[in-house]
């Protein structure tokens, strides 16, 4: 079976921003309450993604200003997907060197690697400063989608 595309996986219903975060909870709740608005989770996933910062301290704020939330497979994920969260204002994650969180990146997963090559695609995308700040600057989610898929199709 083919792997499902990064755009595929992060569909614009899924994309917001200007979220009100007023701390590190409330802005995984959000990047959680898109997954579950998208049907790729149960509302179980938001606390699951919650308790995996709780136990494991801010690990998820994978770059600077930037978590990618997440938990493991479960039986709250009805299917694979990804949430994107843009804050209105930056807050703390407790991350000693990638504090403050501008942009959570909800991800749901059925298994360990059915979406790892998105993922990594994710990663590389997001690993270039100048598109970075230029996904983070844009308020349009359709804008937001149409660069990831251009990103896509570009064979990057």
């Amino acid at each position: 079976m083919a792997e499902t595309s990064l755009s595929q996986l992060l569909p614009v219903e899924a994309i917001v921003t200007g979220i009100e975060a007023q701390d590190w909870r409330s802005a995984i709740r959000a990047s959680g309450e898109l997954l579950v608005a998208d049907g790729a989770t149960t509302p179980d996933y938001i606390g699951q993604m919650l308790a995996a910062v709780e136990e494991y301290g801010p690990y998820i704020v994978i770059a600077p200003g930037l978590a990618l939330a997440h938990a493991r497979p479960s039986s709250a994920v009805l299917r694979t997907g990804m949430s994107w969260a843009g804050l209105a204002s930056p807050v703390e994650f407790g991350h000693p060197q990638n504090d403050p969180v501008e942009l959570v990146i909800g991800l749901a997963a059925i298994d360990h690697d059915g979406h790892s090559g998105a993922l990594s695609q994710l990663a590389r995308m997001l690993g270039e400063p100048a598109r970075l700040r230029e996904l983070k600057e844009t308020g349009d989610p359709a804008a937001i989608h149409a660069m990831i898929s251009d990103y896509e199709k570009s064979g990057a």
